[in-house]
């Protein structure tokens, strides 16, 4: 998948894949953590950045887009400065 073919519905469908998981499983001791959210197979990955969970899929040959979380949080990024 090229990134102009990723869609709004994947990442409305990577949201409702996490908020699912997140129903399921405790997250607690991954507070912090990046999430990356594979919305063809359902699969999350889990590691300390967007770069190690890269690494971890490009060691499984995957290569796939994915729509990351950062965990406990609402944003994965802010951007600006406090006022």
């Amino acid at each position: 998948m090229k990134h102009s073919e990723w869609t709004e519905a994947d990442s409305r469908t990577c949201k409702q894949i996490w908020a699912e998981y997140q129903k399921q499983h405790d997250i607690t001791d991954r507070i912090g953590q990046t999430a990356g959210i594979d919305p063809k197979s359902g699969q999350i990955w889990f590691g300390d950045s967007i770069q190690e969970i890269v690494q971890q899929r490009q060691l499984k040959g995957l290569a796939s887009p994915l729509f990351f979380e950062r965990v406990g949080y609402e944003a994965y990024f802010w951007k600006g400065g406090r006022r």
